[in-house]
């Protein structure tokens, strides 16, 4: 582990937080809304930013770190490739399990949520290719 793969872990992490505010808190908020069972003290009234940041902080680490252990050459393609992969996979597993267990969503919400992971991932994952791509040799 290195200075690169930290820093690259906290651009992830930030991009994190403001691809989900947007993804989730803006553009699909009112659908998730829609298609999701809603009981009594299962939504907090107000969300801890605080814990959501640390949350992002984590996925940003998770991306950087088996991004800058499993990839050859490294750009921003390839770690939008990379995190689009591991969020669609992780997403499904997760949401999938969900469905099985908990009447928490529709099986629509739940498509919409393991694709919106995928977008939001790939986003996550392209800022963390930028930070660690290859750059050119200045070699002549």
């Amino acid at each position: 582990m290195n200075t690169k793969v930290l820093i690259a872990a906290l651009a992830g992490g930030v991009a994190a937080y403001l691809l989900g505010w947007v993804i989730w808190g803006m553009v699909l908020m009112g659908f998730m809304e829609a298609n999701m069972t809603v009981y009594e003290g299962l939504v907090k009234s107000e969300m801890n930013l605080l814990v959501m940041f640390v949350s992002c902080l984590i996925w940003g680490f998770l991306l950087a770190w088996v991004y800058s252990c499993f990839s050859g050459k490294k750009s921003l393609a390839g770690g939008a490739v990379t995190g689009g992969i591991i969020g669609l996979l992780v997403a499904a597993g997760l949401d999938l399990n969900f469905l099985a267990n908990w009447n928490l969503y529709t099986p629509v919400a739940m498509v919409a949520d393991i694709l919106a992971n995928g977008v939001y991932s790939a986003g996550v994952g392209a800022v963390v290719g930028w930070i660690l791509r290859d750059k050119p040799s200045m070699a002549a």
